[in-house]
């Protein structure tokens, strides 16, 4: 038979260089990804823009208040005319008052819902990439980028975004009113800003730089912790609890180094601002006092003018501020978009083919065919598997056995496709797996690994992970066949008894019969069986073995076997060394042979069970 042309396998997705990134990717077009998610809410974000514009018009209206107060009360002494104005005031701070509340709450509202909705996509995106990808990146670093990051852009969203748009609208129309009251004074005001922008551009690189770094160690400490809480029984197992505190504290001490270079940076940063904004009203006030001295100016109109420069200058120092906080949320917006830019190294056909129809494949197996596959996990890493070929007919149990680092476990991960081999192919029903949906495929497929995986729910959960719309009776009836009903009837609130994290509250032999009754619920064509019973007592070990027995009965079985007994009770035995098919066939018949299974087997490599 002659094999198609190997088909390509997509390359491993590259570690990324926050150094490399930071200086290539241009700070504004991080944010681009956020446009599409703002469209639905484009309506509430237009009321909060009208609100925020109103609002700050009458802002902007009351220094030219303050100015006719002053003169009504004193160049003109008209009472009645000041009591007017300071009512109208009142009024005017009122309806402002209302504008802020209607502007934040619809901006901190909308902000909520994208971010929320770039939480749930980003955790979308990366339950469907690829194992390998998971193989490069820690756990609690993920969950820090899901959680910490997420949470800045936020921040951006419900209150960065706001503050910028009044503290602009500040500046300019401050600016614009600047020029109406006194265009000289204006010039002096203003001779200021290129010493502001030119710090900005000088501290923001840096702080960009810094904010980034404090970011990337938070999730190194994220991900320090959550590998001693996941391991936390083998931690105290060897009475390891000091050095995993050393080990945390020492990246705590990396985060408070670089927040502290951070720190220093914005501290400078804001000195700057701060000195050379209200520099410039020291010198206007100074100016303006000459100008209503000589006569050229009114009293009023000074006090309009200093107010209009200090909003001026609170609003320089408010950007200048958020400016620093935009460098914070860069760095996370970079990180959160690299994972959601991520592309899954197995990846869905174009085209997909269906297999048969399930009833037929439940009945009678589903024929499984590997046939000259070649792999390896990474470029520079060695074979893992080479030229490798054997059948599961269907119905058939295929016992694949050899030593450690034989490639049992590969060929285990190839079938479901959590990799994709680089050489040969993979057939289920004559249909290359490439070619199928992951879903269709892996629906065919179920797996009951070594150490069983259970999440912190209930026993009714777990179970219904296989199937989430089965009936009470489907999970009683798995249960019962995985002989795990046993148990569940013992327990205080049987099916709705909650197991902890990964199961803790129940024994390993339980655990397994619950891995077990998930993959009944299911009801594959395949089942891929890693055998764990070599932990077990010896009732859990007779229940998890009657349970096996049930489950793989009429299905084509691939176990990577332990026991001895489990290899006399496969119809047929492969054996792989050093990633190559050296021998296959009955357990008697590779016994006479005297090769490399006879040789496992007088090497006691089989529990002799």
């Amino acid at each position: 038979m002659t094999l198609p042309a190997p088909r390509p396998t997509p390359p491993a997705v590259p570690a990324i260089e926050t150094k490399d990134r930071t200086r290539r990717l241009p700070s504004p077009k991080i944010f681009g990804p956020l446009l599409p998610r703002l469209r639905p809410h484009a309506r509430a974000l237009s009321l909060a823009a009208v609100c925020l514009v109103l609002s700050a018009a009458v802002g902007l209206a009351f220094p030219r208040i303050v100015q006719y107060l002053l003169d009504a009360a004193f160049i003109s002494g008209n009472a009645r005319g000041l009591d007017r104005i300071a009512i109208g005031l009142l009024v005017l701070f009122a309806i402002q008052g209302v504008l802020n509340a209607a502007q934040v709450y619809l901006l901190s509202a909308t902000g909520e819902r994208v971010v929320a909705t770039l939480r749930q996509d980003l955790f979308a995106h990366l339950v469907r990439l690829s194992p390998g990808f998971f193989t490069e990146r820690r756990t609690g670093e993920l969950i820090s980028r899901l959680s910490a990051d997420v949470a800045m852009l936020q921040s951006v969203m419900s209150h960065q975004v706001s503050e910028f748009a009044r503290q602009s609208l500040f500046l300019v129309g401050g600016i614009a009113m600047l020029m109406l009251t006194h265009p000289r004074l204006t010039a002096t005001t203003l001779a200021v800003v290129p010493i502001v922008v030119g710090a900005a551009w000088v501290f923001g690189r840096q702080l960009r730089k810094a904010s980034t770094g404090v970011q990337d160690r938070v999730a190194e400490a994220t991900a320090s912790a959550e590998e001693a809480f996941s391991q936390i029984r083998t931690v105290q197992g060897f009475t390891r609890e000091g050095l995993e505190s050393d080990r945390y504290r020492a990246h705590l001490v990396d985060v408070v180094t670089a927040a502290i270079r951070r720190a220093r940076i914005r501290g400078a940063f804001f000195g700057v601002i701060t000195f050379f904004s209200f520099g410039g009203i020291v010198a206007v006030l100074w100016q303006g006092g000459r100008l209503v001295l000589g006569g050229a100016l009114t009293p009023g109109a000074l006090v309009s003018f200093l107010l209009y420069a200090i909003t001026v200058a609170a609003a320089v120092g408010a950007l200048a501020s958020l400016f620093g906080s935009y460098q914070d949320a860069v760095g996370a917006a970079k990180r959160v978009f690299e994972l959601l830019g991520e592309r899954p190294t197995v990846a869905e056909p174009e085209h997909p083919k269906r297999l048969p129809r399930a009833p037929a494949r439940r009945a009678s197996g589903a024929d499984v065919r590997i046939e000259r596959v070649t792999f390896r996990y990474a470029p520079e890493h060695p074979e893992a598997l080479h030229d490798v070929s054997f059948r599961i007919a269907p119905g058939e149990t295929v016992a694949l056995v050899g030593p450690s680092g034989a490639g049992k476990t590969t060929v285990a991960a190839l079938l479901p496709r959590f990799w994709d081999v680089n050489a040969g192919r993979i057939l289920v029903e004559g249909i290359d797996v490439r070619d199928l949906a992951l879903e269709e495929l892996r629906g065919a497929i179920g797996i009951v690994p070594q150490e069983p995986t259970l999440f912190s729910g209930t026993v009714r959960e777990n179970i219904a992970y296989a199937r989430p719309d089965a009936t009470e009776t489907e999970i009683a009836a798995a249960a019962r066949a995985a002989h795990a009903m046993e148990f569940i009837e013992r327990l205080p609130q049987g099916l709705d008894t909650r197991v902890g994290e990964r199961g803790v509250k129940l024994s390993g032999g339980q655990r397994q019969r619950l891995a077990i009754a998930r993959v009944f619920l299911k009801d594959p064509a395949i089942v891929i069986l890693d055998e764990a019973t070599s932990s077990l007592d010896s009732e859990s070990e007779r229940l998890v073995g009657e349970a096996m027995e049930e489950l793989l009965r009429g299905r084509s079985t691939l176990i990577i076997a332990h026991r001895l007994s489990t290899v006399r009770r496969a119809d047929r035995v492969v054996v792989l060394d050093h990633g190559r098919v050296v021998e296959e066939g009955r357990h008697a018949d590779l016994l006479a042979e005297g090769g490399v299974y006879a040789k496992l087997y007088k090497g006691q490599y089989f529990e002799m069970v």
